[in-house]
């Protein structure tokens, strides 16, 4: 290799590890990814483990209008060729079990005729992209679940007071896009999915993480078990907390919601803390962790592009990113369900719009 390449090597390696650091908003498998690109086989192998889906074509015309982009005045007088995106962005972002495998299995994962949206986050990035709200949706929530396109075939039935993180289990991703655009009416501009054995590799490949829990844990079903305080955890540990519900609270979704945006919240700062790039090893495992159990739209299923997403969040550091529970109450019809209260949610959509 070349005086020249090392230089370049080093210069982009920079400004990735910085990008990386500061783009707090962008979901966890992104931040990974723009911080480990690099060239040749390792390039090409983490680019290939991206799976992703074509959910604009599957879902065509028949979705919230897309939001208008004004370019800035920056922008336009910019000498670059290619300037940054600056528009407002809204990602769906989805922690599932539905990959099979050992690894998921041994984690409490599902198969592929089992698949489940255990989270559901929207995160919507701010016009500027320096700012960020990131909006958990209850997995327990009732609502019409729409009529969704199959990859074999025809479509699903409209389904009335419906869980739901159902829209995954019938339709996959292209129904969970469909499913929260319906019961928001803001238009998913991209899509990104990790699964179990991923969420916990990438803990693992981080050294871990430290978490402060206000009350006691004890889960038998998660197998988690903690008292009140501050802990380091291992991925099995981290994705037992993310997954928790029985021992917190009154048991339900919502507990379990506050512990993942905190735990979110945890892992941020431990990337922001973690120097990969004097570990060139570390750096590639955590990059080999998130892409390999990574799905995303077609918009976002390569390294450039993810690299490029990352390049237009800067700006955006951890303390700019505000954590939220879509407003709800318990249903009429179960008291063991939830319902969008209104006219809190929608006021929290109208202004993601």
């Amino acid at each position: 290799m070349t005086g020249h390449d090392e230089s370049g090597d080093g210069i982009r390696r920079r400004g990735r590890r910085s990008r990386a650091l500061k783009a707090a908003g962008l979901t966890l498998a992104g931040l990974l990814v723009v911080g480990a690109g690099t060239a040749g086989w390792a390039y090409w192998h983490l680019n290939h483990n991206i799976t992703s889906v074509d959910i604009n074509s599957a879902l065509g015309d028949d979705r919230p209008a897309k939001a208008v982009v004004t370019p800035s005045a920056t922008a336009s007088a910019s000498a670059s060729p290619s300037p940054l995106p600056t528009e407002a962005l809204n990602i769906l972002v989805l922690g599932s079990d539905s990959r099979s495998g050992k690894a998921n299995a041994r984690l409490g994962g599902g198969n592929s005729s089992g698949a489940r949206s255990d989270t559901a986050m929207v995160v919507h990035i701010d016009a500027g992209r320096t700012t960020a709200t990131v909006v958990s949706i209850p997995r327990d929530t009732l609502v019409t679940r729409p009529s969704c396109p199959l990859p074999s075939g025809g479509s699903t039935a409209v389904a009335y007071g419906a869980m739901f993180n159902s829209a995954y289990a019938v339709g996959g991703p292209v129904c969970a896009v469909k499913t929260v655009e319906s019961i928001t009416n803001v238009r998913m501009d991209h899509y990104i999915e990790i699964d179990f054995a991923g969420f916990a590799k990438l803990v693992d490949a981080l050294g871990g993480v430290t978490v402060t829990t206000d009350q006691d844990i004890d889960d038998d079903k998660s197998h988690l078990h903690l008292d009140a305080g501050t802990h380091h955890l291992n991925g099995k540990q981290a994705l037992a907390l993310a997954r928790t519900r029985h021992g917190i609270g009154d048991g339900s979704d919502l507990g379990r919601i506050g512990l993942q945006q905190k735990l979110v919240k945890a892992l941020l700062e431990q990337m922001a803390g973690t120097d990969l790039l004097t570990d060139p090893a570390k750096l590639y495992q955590v990059a080999d962790a998130v892409t390999s159990s990574l799905t995303t739209d077609t918009g976002l299923d390569s390294l450039k592009e993810l690299t490029n997403l990352g390049q237009s969040l800067k700006g955006l550091s951890a303390d700019d990113v505000k954590t939220v529970m879509m407003p709800v109450a318990t249903a009429p019809s179960d008291p063991n369900r939830v319902v969008a209260r209104e006219p809190a949610a929608e006021e929290l959509w109208t202004s993601l719009r």
